[in-house]
């Protein structure tokens, strides 16, 4: 059995609010500023994911919070991951999987067909890449409003 099968955690949509979700929102973003270079940064505040457009989703275990993801619909049937994160005394245990797998069965029921998104191109990175990777996401051309960029990596899949 693996870590990802035992470890206890429910998704829950929204908590934009509650304190946990803040601070691991504000560590997100000021870890994708410190390693990666201006202007290349696409995490969003706060305040950004406070729109219609996005459903954010965060996964607990009792009152501690262990991972957080959203996507943002960006145009008819077609969405976009953003701000997916898992607290980093759990990282690396199936905490992201399990929340990105929900992402995606979220989209579903959405009706959307296409899963998108964008990530760094550097080392930092590359475990995210392979996550995706892993749930069928493969590499592609800048989507929406994105333009190309050497620190940035774009990914999409077909639900």
């Amino acid at each position: 059995m693996t870590k990802q099968q035992t470890f206890p955690m429910r998704i829950i949509p929204g908590d934009l609010d509650h304190p946990a979700v803040i601070d691991l929102l504000k560590f997100h973003l000021d870890t994708n500023i410190a390693v990666t270079p201006p202007g290349s940064v696409h995490s969003l505040e706060l305040d950004a994911l406070k729109v219609p457009q996005i459903d954010f989703f965060s996964g607990w275990d009792d009152d501690a919070l262990l991972v957080i993801g959203a996507i943002k619909e960006i145009e008819a049937g077609h969405g976009e991951i953003k701000s997916m994160r898992t607290v980093e005394t759990h990282r690396a245990n199936g905490l992201g999987a399990r929340m990105l797998d929900h992402l995606i069965d979220h989209a579903r029921q959405k009706g959307m067909r296409r899963l998108s998104l964008e990530t760094g191109s550097f080392d930092y990175f590359e475990p995210a890449r392979k996550l995706y990777a892993k749930r069928g996401f493969t590499y592609c051309e800048p989507f929406g409003d994105y333009r190309p960029d050497p620190n940035s990596v774009f990914m999409t899949k077909v639900l």
